[in-house]
């Protein structure tokens, strides 16, 4: 599917130090990102957080006030005409002429590369064939966005930027995708990709980096970022609005027993067989069904509402 990587052992894409100013905003400040080739890396962070301004700079849209940002080993500005024709950019808005024709859009980005996929066979595996004839500003949502994906690869790219993929997918879309882009890491293109889902970037992602006001607040593999230095913990599922109170009276103690969401509850402390035996009874005592009863340590959602807050953000 791809072209082969010119040989080089720099990252795809490498921000050392990079500021970004808007007035007296600072939307990035002194962030530095490391995506390598072959590598799926997913930039996480609230509304705010610097992820667009940070993608923007690496797609050549705008300039870093401070610092360095190489894409592929070029600067995106400076050397925009040589790095253009080597990357995949997939914007959120979808990018297309809204009266343009889904088939004629995608022929004409293609009609860009010199050695680019085939339009036909790319539409038929998205899911497209049917569109074809179908006006941009008629499709779904879910059709803008795989249109726009498909745009993004067609070129063949060594570098591809996607902008909440999945938005406005429903289950079978969303799945295809996370194959292509499967299939893409496996022929060698690196990707960098923003998401507000956190089982995508799970599911997708082989490095994680997590930041906010501009600034790197977490980083590694899913694995590393929801373990690190966190104890397991007890996690339940019954009813909701439990009396805690009284479920709090029979545990060991230095536990505590808290409601997450309405018929989820976790219990910090340290895990044991006693821990365990005893939520078992006190439910079993009320009559009380626990659906669920695990083990478990923070999701990668809680890591993030951890460092980022769980304010609602404009």
């Amino acid at each position: 599917m791809v072209s082969n990587a010119p040989s080089t052992t720099a990252p795809a894409v490498e921000l050392s130090n990079v500021v970004k100013r808007f007035g007296q905003v600072q939307a990035v400040d002194g962030l530095d990102l490391t995506v390598q080739r072959a590598q799926v890396l997913a930039l996480l962070g609230p509304n705010g957080a610097g992820k667009t301004t940070t993608v923007e700079m690496c797609e050549g849209f705008s300039s870093p006030d401070d610092g360095a940002v190489r894409v592929l080993g070029l600067d995106p500005v400076a050397d925009a005409a040589a790095l253009k024709p080597r990357i995949g950019v997939m914007l959120q808005g979808g990018g297309a002429y809204p009266g343009s024709r889904a088939g004629e859009m995608l022929k004409l980005v293609a009609s860009y590369s010199a050695n680019p996929i085939d339009p036909d066979w790319l539409l038929r595996t998205l899911g497209l064939s049917e569109a074809v004839r179908t006006p941009y500003r008629r499709l779904s949502g879910g059709q803008q966005q795989r249109l726009a994906l498909a745009c993004a690869i067609v070129g063949r790219p060594e570098m591809v930027f996607l902008d909440e993929p999945t938005a406005g997918m429903d289950a079978q879309a969303k799945n295809l995708v996370w194959e292509m882009i499967d299939a893409l890491r496996r022929d060698g293109v690196a990707i960098l990709l923003t998401t507000h889902l956190m089982d995508e970037a799970e599911q997708l992602a082989d490095e994680l980096v997590i930041i906010d006001h501009g600034r790197v607040l977490a980083s590694g593999t899913p694995s590393e970022v929801t373990s690190r230095n966190v104890e397991p913990r007890l996690c339940f599922r019954a009813p909701a609005d439990l009396d805690l109170t009284a479920l709090q009276a029979t545990l060991p103690a230095g536990h505590a027993v808290s409601q997450v969401t309405p018929g989820s509850y976790q219990v910090d402390g340290e895990v044991s067989p006693r821990l365990v035996a005893a939520v078992a009874n006190w439910c079993a005592d009320r009559d009380v069904l626990a659906t669920e009863l695990r083990v478990d340590k923070r999701s990668l959602e809680d890591v993030f509402l951890d460092l980022t807050g769980r304010e609602l953000r404009g």
